[in-house]
């Protein structure tokens, strides 16, 4: 699969998406809001059918946030979230983005391992960041530098 880029219409499909991989989805009423906004760009796996799978960031001047990257449960380890990472990578540096910054729950083994494997690293923690149904788990900030 080859990740394409999604836009503002396709936002019900992101919300239906994300909504399989958090406790807490987005709606698509916020997925539309980000991507109508400055610098935000998504890519999706799944096209032409049903997206699997999807990452939104936006583009700062010489930085670059992933704001979430989500993959349907039943289309995981399969290499999709890597897939996406990398390619978002690869456009938020072709933009003039020197870095890359994201926030992660520190509950989540398989995204900590997808983001350190691609060589983030810890910068920071925002205490008690994510809402949960057992209480709050904190972030970790994590930054990569786009121009190695």
């Amino acid at each position: 699969m080859t990740p394409t880029p999604v836009f503002s219409r396709d936002a019900p499909r992101l919300a239906a998406v994300h909504a399989q991989a958090f406790e807490t989805p987005w709606s698509a009423d916020a997925f539309a809001e980000v991507l109508a906004g400055p610098g935000a760009f998504a890519l999706a796996v799944g096209e032409p059918g049903p997206v699997v799978g999807f990452v939104l960031c936006r583009r700062i001047a010489d930085e670059a946030e992933i704001l979430t990257l989500a993959v349907r449960p039943a289309d995981r380890r399969r290499g999709l979230a890597d897939l996406l990472l990398n390619k978002a990578m690869a456009l938020a540096a072709f933009a003039g983005a020197q870095a890359m910054f994201l926030e992660v729950a520190e509950d989540n083994l398989a995204a900590l391992a997808l983001y350190a494997g691609a060589g983030f690293v810890d910068v920071g923690r925002r205490t008690a960041y994510y809402a949960r149904p057992a209480g709050a788990v904190a972030a970790r900030v994590m930054r990569r530098d786009l121009n190695i």
